[in-house]
């Protein structure tokens, strides 16, 4: 076992320096999610501000959000669409090589994918300069606090008032982000009943946020969420859709939320997966989690299955 998780960790670290070396993947189309300013944030006052990141950029003070567009080649395309949400602690939009890795993915598969930019804590350019200031090398593991999780929820700052009120905002975003991408079926090649969402982090958070908005055109038809908790307090919906978690096992309230997430999920006999891995930066690594998870959007139904299957 230990010479196992020792090869395992090798790959998975050999390709967490790796990977962001790939060219950044081209989107087709960069469209408005709103027409006029984004309903809520009008009075916003901090500008944008774009960090470069390897492989991509960080962004801060999204007020417009927009959409990339990343559609596969014809020949390849299957219907599915995955609208992608970045993580960040809804403080800040991580857009780097790990969001292209995640839709070149997707992309070959023959998915659509469309990157929602949505609405993040308003920051000052003190907070951004800490916030991307270099930081000293790590000492050892990190030790995260613990903290009860109730009805799947795992927000680690409940009561605060600015988080609470940019997380309601950033839902809006995704539900219109949904009815968008929907109402695009015909020219994207798109069926509207197999249009799901894709979290990471926070944007798991959002994802989640938008099922249980519960709005009609407007909820994931699937979920995939990698490192991405409910922020909120969950029922199982009556039309529950599947669920596809990954997370590492020592990552506190995210572990721990996922796993509480997936069990209300199967006490329903909803269907959902889970997969926690015991290995620093799987996670992080589309490639080593990405062929099973495209497994399992076949499984579901979600991908066209070929006649020889």
């Amino acid at each position: 076992m230990l010479c196992r998780r020792t090869i395992l960790t090798t790959l998975a670290t050999a390709c967490f320096v790796i990977l962001p070396a790939a060219p950044a993947l081209a989107q087709q189309q960069v469209l408005d999610l709103y027409d006029g300013p984004a309903p809520g944030s009008q009075d916003w006052d901090e500008p944008l501000v774009v960090h470069p990141t390897v492989g991509g950029e960080d962004r801060y003070n999204t007020t417009q959000p927009r959409l990339q567009v990343f559609l596969p080649e014809a020949e390849k395309a299957n219907g599915a669409a995955v609208v992608l949400l970045p993580g960040g602690g809804m403080r800040v939009l991580g857009m780097g090589w790990y969001i292209q890795e995640t839709a070149a993915l997707l992309k070959e598969a023959g998915v659509a994918v469309i990157v929602l930019e949505y609405r993040t804590l308003q920051r000052t350019p003190e907070e951004i300069a800490q916030a991307t200031a270099p930081r000293p090398s790590a000492t050892g593991p990190i030790v995260f606090p613990s903290m009860e999780i109730r009805n799947a929820n795992a927000n680690p700052s409940p009561n605060d008032p600015a988080l609470n009120e940019v997380l309601r905002l950033a839902v809006n975003d995704a539900q219109a982000a949904l009815r968008l991408v929907r109402s695009k079926a015909s020219d994207w090649s798109i069926d509207p009943d197999r249009v799901g969402m894709f979290g990471t982090s926070a944007g798991g958070g959002v994802a989640f946020g938008a099922m249980m908005a519960g709005e009609e055109g407007a909820t994931p038809d699937f979920i995939i969420s990698n490192f991405g908790p409910a922020l909120q307090d969950i029922t199982v919906p009556q039309d529950a859709p599947p669920l596809f978690l990954i997370t590492e096992a020592w990552h506190g309230p995210v572990t721990d939320g996922l796993i509480a997430l997936f069990q209300m999920w199967i006490e329903q006999r909803e269907p959902a997966e889970l997969h926690v891995y015991d290995v620093p930066n799987f996670t992080m690594t589309p490639e080593l989690w990405g062929p099973r998870m495209l497994e399992w959007m076949e499984e579901q139904e979600l991908l066209e299955v070929s006649p020889d299957a």
